[in-house]
């Protein structure tokens, strides 16, 4: 039997990756009390005790009881901090922390934040959110101020990209209050301040954005280092672009691709030029040339080095464009082909937008009724969620999909057919 608190750890980190409470967990045959002290290592786990949890689990009650690793969390840490560049395996750092006795809750934050940010470029959210959850419990224990915050900005941005608005805000706040009232340096009041203009673009609430950009351009963006001022222009585009002032929207998005060589941050000047594809072909009307050229410099590097997820997110980009270049069939395949694959690792957000650009194909080939009621869905979900700037997005594509489908009807009964619009 695997002794304490080795144990614990291990039962909480299974319960936390499928999502449930620790009532969920015990259901009636287990007391949440008895659990809890399970869980923090105060009691030493029973064979009958360890057989009932791992049937709730639904795994081999080995997967609670295996030896420990051993090589210690410091060790296992250093190897996958020096392992060369694309290639560290965070498997056995991963069994290391689950088998750490807390003894160095300092190495232990580290660890945890590096396999969160391994789980959040692989697109794994969920278990991104186990990560961080005991990030920001650690950091409290730790009394580290810088770290309370960042794994704040970080837990935002992750339930951001789950689409759970309610949660990403509030963290978003912390790490700003944190930020400010602890006088962090300005990169971490920057980072918490931009990751909260992201939500509350994304709420719909685009005045408290605008003052937040004012502050960002005016009080942080000056005296930013190159990589985290091209990250501050692009949000302040993205507010621009939400406002209707697409000419400032440009101008930002132009700034901040400048800012930005391939030789400084190749990750950055990627995603950079990734992001600014999408705010493009999100402007009125759609600026599809500088997309193009946009995507085609990521694509250049994405096709040699770019992640699963990175590579999903550019087929994507590229059924948009090719949307909105009237290339309706490469636009169709692009769209099933992701929306077909078993592992689609998309972001909420990006996944929505994707499933709304199906619906308005549907409508263009003729399956009206199909591709109405596959947008209207969306647009509740979406509201309900309080992502109402993409509820929005949705209720404006269904109109303007139904209205290019009657004035290419009308010209094909007066003449030529017209192709409709984007």
């Amino acid at each position: 039997m695997l002794e304490q608190p080795h144990f614990g750890r291990r039962l909480k980190r299974l319960r936390l990756e499928r999502g449930l409470s620790q009532a969920e967990l015990v259901g009636e045959g287990m007391s949440t009390g008895y659990l809890s002290r399970l869980e923090s290592g105060e009691r030493p786990p029973t064979e009958r005790a360890t057989a009932y949890l791992a049937q709730r689990l639904g795994v081999d009650a080995s997967a609670l009881t295996a030896p420990s690793s051993q090589r210690s969390l410091s060790l296992e840490l250093a190897a996958a901090l020096s392992a060369p560049s694309g290639t560290a395996d965070t498997t056995a750092l991963s069994s290391a922390v689950d088998e750490d006795t807390g003894a160095d809750p300092a190495a232990r934050w580290q660890a945890l934040w590096l396999l969160s940010r391994t789980a959040g470029r692989a697109g794994d959210h969920a278990q991104e959110r186990t990560r961080l959850l005991e990030l920001i419990e650690l950091s409290e224990v730790l009394e580290a101020p810088e770290l309370r915050a960042r794994s704040q900005v970080q837990y935002a941005r992750c339930t951001r990209a789950l689409g759970d608005m309610r949660t990403a805000e509030p963290a978003a706040v912390q790490a700003l209050a944190i930020a400010r009232s602890e006088e962090l340096a300005p990169s971490d009041t920057m980072a918490a301040l931009m990751v909260l203009i992201s939500i509350e673009t994304e709420l719909g609430r685009l005045d408290a954005a605008a003052r937040h950009v004012g502050e960002l351009e005016r009080d942080l963006l000056p005296s930013a280092a190159p990589a985290q001022a091209a990250e501050g222009w692009w949000t302040a585009a993205v507010v621009c672009n939400r406002r209707g002032d697409h000419a400032g929207a440009r101008t930002r998005l132009e700034t901040a691709l400048h800012l930005l060589q391939g030789k400084d941050d190749l990750v950055l000047w990627t995603r950079l030029r990734a992001a600014a594809t999408a705010a493009a072909l999100q402007m009125s009307p759609p600026q599809v040339d500088a997309a193009e050229r946009w995507l085609s410099e990521a694509a250049s590097v994405l096709h040699l080095i770019g992640t699963p997820l990175q590579l999903q997110e550019l087929r994507a980009l590229e059924a948009h464009l090719a949307f909105h270049k009237e290339q309706f069939d490469e636009a169709r395949a692009l769209v099933g082909a992701l929306l077909g694959e078993g592992d689609l690792r998309l972001s909420y957000r990006d996944r929505v937008r994707l499933s709304v650009l199906d619906g308005r194909l549907m409508i263009l080939e003729g399956r009206v009724e199909e591709g109405i009621e596959a947008l209207q869905s969306l647009g509740r979900r979406a509201t309900e969620s309080q992502n109402l700037d993409l509820a929005a997005h949705v209720w404006q594509s269904l109109a303007q999909t139904l209205a290019d489908l009657s004035l290419s009807h009308a010209r094909a009964d007066t003449g030529p057919a017209a192709r409709p619009s984007t």
